[in-house]
């Protein structure tokens, strides 16, 4: 499995989100994980497309796009234009995941799925065959500097058994508190990506903390 860190903006400094995606993009962390809210889907906006093509511009690292937004069907296409390389959408958020995980993949992106805590993993075993990813939030979705949801692991694991015994070329995401902490057992119940915010760009040195969190 792999190891990818993938520091979320939203904990960046938005007065200076230049210097700090330059940061990022110097780092070890492989991707950069853009959380996209509407005020609807979950409670808090955040990022749009012009914020998404400047940080597009900044980077050369893969841009994993996380959208917490209803009916997300709707802008898909204009996430890649503006620079994607993942797209997830909230299973919960539309009724033609198909359809989504079709309309992604047809203008050359990863497709994606997210689950909230209180959704089970086994919901998207139906379509699991068709994704890029899956995305386990193990806090509510919409809001930075939550605690870790224990529990999440265990979908992890049913997942990774799943993705595993049908041999699908899947990758398992976890978003929420995570920090160095609690990263190795993360790992070891089959993560390959996992999203940091506060815990990188809280950090004193938070080039030093990603290459930690890898070599935990």
């Amino acid at each position: 499995m792999k190891r990818i860190i993938a520091p979320s903006i939203l904990s960046a400094d938005f007065g200076n989100l230049q210097r700090d995606i330059e940061m990022l993009d110097r780092s070890a962390a492989e991707w950069v994980h853009i959380d996209v809210m509407d005020g609807d889907f979950v409670p808090n906006i955040s990022f749009g497309f012009p914020v998404m093509s400047v940080v597009r511009k900044t980077t050369r690292k893969v841009l994993d796009v996380h959208l917490m937004i209803s009916h997300p069907e709707r802008y898909l296409r204009r996430f890649v234009e503006a620079g994607a390389d993942y797209v997830t959408f909230h299973h919960e958020a539309t009724s033609a995941p198909r359809q989504a995980i079709a309309e992604i993949h047809s203008v050359g992106a990863k497709a994606g799925v997210s689950v909230k805590p209180a959704t089970a993993v086994e919901e998207i075993f139906d379509y699991l065959a068709e994704l890029d990813m899956v995305l386990i939030m193990s806090v509510e979705p919409g809001f930075g500097g939550q605690s870790f949801i224990p529990e999440s692991l265990d979908k992890v694991r049913r997942l990774r058994d799943e993705i595993d015994r049908n041999g699908y070329n899947c990758l398992i995401e976890i978003d929420g508190g995570i920090s160095v902490k609690n990263i190795r057992e993360v790992f070891d119940a089959g993560v390959d990506v996992v999203v940091a915010g506060s815990s990188v760009f809280g950090a004193e040195n938070p080039e030093e903390e990603i290459v930690k969190m890898l070599n935990v």
